[in-house]
């Protein structure tokens, strides 16, 4: 994801960190100054992230194609595993930030960077409102972290507690001030509409903003005691070959990102075209795609009773093959508002 800022100057008291060997991961190796290192702890948790992510994207392409259940990637621990994964990638970033600027603010190379990750955050909306115009990535992870390290200028030199005070603001505002206002389009990013919109990607900025922020003030914290011991975090011998594999890759982890989807997905819809998968039940799939948007979209109500209610109607007024068919549309079709709203309220008063 994000072409890390986990570099230190020689401003920075000679505090340079190394990707070369160290005796384990967790502790950062002190090179000579005078150069732009990375640290390697760093670049390997990247790296970990990177798989996470590739390996949920591949549930979620095999849920595209039908090899899974519909609705397996949004709901359940897979979704709290996307959320995980996520929050890694916004806190490292944060993390990063402090440590390529914190003796001296560089704004030649936070432009640079910048400039990568908003350019690929820009293609990423582009390459998906092509493929899924429905559902297009307008602010996914991308986008998150070029606006949140904006935003993170304004930390760098605010006390940690600071800080952690407006991660923590950052994380409780959605749940008391949504509004209708911020409904429009335009406003989707901030996070406080009351309807979620549709992406395959929504990482708006509140409360997104949380991990990115509690990762600065992590480093906040921790970079002037790492700096302060430089004799005990000398080198002693090579990390393990898996450490240093995932560090490879947490040094590459915006080019990783970019290219990892359509790889996959293309080698899954390779795969289709030899061993199709098995059609799914029409009524099951219905069931399943009711309650993730209605676990999205909808408070205070039963989705599961919502769901039935909608699927038994839908059935008696014959309406659920052609829905199927795509012959309704869900968004102007006044029989299926009709049983929505219905439902809704049976679902309500738990009838």
């Amino acid at each position: 994801m994000q072409e890390p800022d986990n570099h230190h100057s020689p401003e920075q008291d000679g505090a340079a960190m190394s990707n070369s060997p160290a005796t384990t991961i967790p502790e950062p190796q002190v090179l000579q100054p005078g150069k732009i290192q990375r640290i390697a702890l760093l670049d390997a948790l990247r790296g970990l992230a990177l798989v996470a992510m590739a390996l949920y994207h591949f549930v979620w392409d095999l849920e595209f194609f039908g090899y899974v259940a519909a609705g397996t990637a949004g709901t359940g621990g897979w979704r709290l595993f996307a959320r995980l994964i996520a929050t890694s990638f916004l806190f490292l970033a944060g993390y990063s930030l402090v440590l390529g600027h914190a003796a001296k603010f560089r704004p030649q190379m936070f432009a640079r960077r910048f400039a990568r990750i908003a350019g690929a955050a820009a293609l990423i909306t582009v390459a998906t409102w092509f493929a899924f115009p429905a559902s297009f990535i307008f602010f996914g992870i991308l986008h998150a972290i070029a606006a949140a390290s904006l935003v993170g200028l304004l930390f760098l030199r605010l006390p940690a507690f600071v800080t952690f005070l407006a991660a923590a603001a950052a994380f409780i505002a959605p749940l008391y001030l949504r509004s209708p206002v911020f409904d429009i389009p335009a406003l989707w990013w901030v996070g406080l509409s009351e309807t979620v919109p549709r992406s395959n990607d929504y990482v708006p900025m509140l409360p997104w903003l949380a991990p990115f922020l509690a990762g600065l003030g992590t480093a906040q914290l921790l970079h002037p005691m790492l700096t302060s011991r430089r004799s005990a975090m000398e080198s002693r011998g090579k990390p393990k070959l898996w450490i240093r594999l995932l560090a490879v890759g947490g040094r590459h982890s915006l080019a990783i990102y970019l290219i990892h989807q359509p790889l996959l997905i293309g080698l899954v819809y390779a795969f289709s075209l030899a061993v199709p998968a098995p059609a799914l039940d029409a009524e099951r799939a219905y069931r399943l795609d009711c309650e993730q948007a209605c676990g999205l979209y909808s408070a205070g109500v039963s989705c599961g009773s919502f769901c039935r209610c909608t699927l038994a109607r839908l059935k008696e007024q014959n309406l659920f093959d052609d829905l199927n068919l795509g012959k309704i549309d869900l968004t102007t079709d006044e029989r299926v508002a009709r049983i929505a709203n219905q439902c809704t309220m049976d679902a309500r008063s738990g009838d």
